[in-house]
């Protein structure tokens, strides 16, 4: 059943008549409510991936952390400059849960966060010998460091430091894969540019750089899965116990090693579509490695992605695949019997990233809930295609919203949820709503897999029906009598 299309239309038309008549215009190109043609069609009319009008209160981020915060710093043997002020590196430590293995400062660096510092002399003089400095200081301090990237903050680009010769001088000096990475903040309109740009560095300096001692029929790639709380483990455990071997993770828990040895995989298998686009399509005319997408959110998708793989293989593979299904699904229909009831019907507002909006969605239905509202902070025109069938018709659909938007669509819609980022979570907590971080789990997770839906689900339940939110409420009407409690 789905929504009310002119209603919806109408309450978006309510929410953007705060703008002045220029910025409303602007904002209606990045709504659009979904349509039964446009969900067959594929109509998208909605503007994305450009820049975010001056004066609001965007939740993107910047080039420099989609490099330094998604693609390049979950890998754990490597250490990653920030290069400039203090500021982004500071703003960067250990914010995304990228969980990893190895001891913290020996073989693991992931929670670490070293910056050049700029200073004043350095914005007038050039911070390139500071560079060289602490690249030295680096191999001294992190002796098993396998290598490292520089990550450009604004002012470099600015003034021009050449972090391409420093990186080529100090690898030679240092006989280790320096990597510089062009990821300055301004460039581009949100962290989708430096995911690309990130990428691009992996191709040119470190992927097809070593080989693999021996290959299998059964070798994939994880591509895109940054293992927040866990993810990418738990989304390892199924395709191990289906008979196939992982020899490289993008990039949670990655090392330089597996960017090296990617080629050699027989299946590439992206999560994160958007993050990673660049680097498959790079893989597969390059080395003819086919890819695909799959989705580990909730037991429907996660057992629809499994058979899509098993597909791709041969029949015993295809077998140990309905094998595990059948293992784990009486304990996935367990959880789902348990919660339901509890959350069925609930309506959810999503604003995520350039992926989960899409992707959670059928983890949210498993458990008999609705989403009204979905959008994405820094997703392209091909992210909104994919997502446009999976919603109901009437389901409104943003881009890149704003802050008010979001608080006018919680409260008119009445959401009983809303999942966004950390940016959103204290407003909403001053609000009232139910709130979820869908961006690295609330410290909880992981959400992938058999595994990570118990956890989702419990979460989801214990965050929807926590007595708190009748606090609040009741505090609320107490100081509006003017009264205190």
């Amino acid at each position: 059943m789905g929504l009310d299309i002119e209603a919806n239309k109408k309450l978006v038309e309510e929410v953007l008549e705060a703008y002045p008549k220029k910025a409303k215009k602007d904002r209606e190109k990045h709504f659009q409510i979904n349509t039964e043609e446009a969900k067959t069609c594929g109509t998208c009319a909605l503007k994305s991936n450009i820049k975010s009008r001056p004066g609001v209160m965007t939740p993107r981020g910047c080039s420099y952390a989609g490099s330094k915060g998604v693609v390049w710093g979950p890998i754990k043997d490597m250490v990653h400059i920030s290069h400039g002020p203090i500021g982004c590196g500071q703003y960067s430590w250990g914010t995304r849960r990228n969980y990893a293995n190895g001891t913290l400062g020996i073989d693991n660096f992931t929670a670490m966060q070293i910056t050049s510092d700029f200073q004043e002399t350095d914005i007038v003089f050039g911070g390139d010998k500071k560079l060289e400095v602490i690249m030295r200081e680096i191999t001294e301090m992190f002796p098993l460091s396998k290598g490292i990237s520089v990550q450009s903050e604004c002012p470099v680009g600015l003034i021009g430091d050449d972090i391409e010769a420093v990186s080529k001088k100090m690898a030679k000096e240092l006989e280790m894969p320096i990597v510089p990475v062009r990821c300055e903040g301004f460039r581009g309109v949100s962290q989708s540019l430096g995911h690309h740009i990130a990428n691009d560095a992996i191709r040119d300096f470190v992927l097809g750089k070593a080989e693999l001692a021996e290959t299998g029929p059964y070798d994939v790639n994880i591509i895109g899965d940054y293992n927040i709380g866990g993810d990418a483990w738990a989304s390892r455990i199924l395709l191990e116990e289906m008979g196939l071997r992982v020899i490289a993770q993008w990039s949670g828990d990655g090392t330089l090693n597996e960017l090296e040895i990617a080629h050699k995989a027989k299946l590439n298998l992206i999560h994160c579509h958007r993050s990673m686009n660049y680097m498959v399509e790079h893989m597969e005319k390059a080395y003819g490695i086919p890819w695909m997408e799959y989705n580990f959110f909730g037991p429907s998708k996660t057992y629809e992605s499994l058979r899509a793989i098993a597909a791709l293989f041969d029949e015993t593979i295809q077998e140990n695949c309905e094998k595990m299904i059948a293992k784990h699904k009486p304990e996935m229909d367990a959880i789902i019997h348990k919660f339901r009831p509890r959350l069925e019907n609930k309506k959810v507002l999503l604003m995520i990233g350039g992926l989960r909006s899409r992707h959670t969605i059928g983890a949210y239905e498993d458990l008999g809930m609705d989403i009204v509202a979905s959008g994405y902070e820094f997703a392209h025109k091909d992210d909104y295609e994919k997502t446009f069938p999976m919603m109901k018709e009437g389901t409104i659909i943003m881009d890149d919203p704003t802050a008010y938007e979001l608080e006018e669509l919680a409260q008119k819609m009445n959401v009983d949820l809303v999942g966004s980022g950390v940016k959103e979570k204290y407003v909403y907590h001053k609000m009232g709503v139910p709130f979820r971080q869908m961006h690295s789990w609330d410290y909880s997770g992981p959400y992938h897999g058999f595994d990570g839906f118990k956890i989702f689900a419990k979460d989801m339940d214990m965050t929807v029906n926590s007595p708190v939110w009748n606090l609040i409420s009741k505090k609320e009407k107490v100081q509006a009598e003017g009264a205190s409690i």
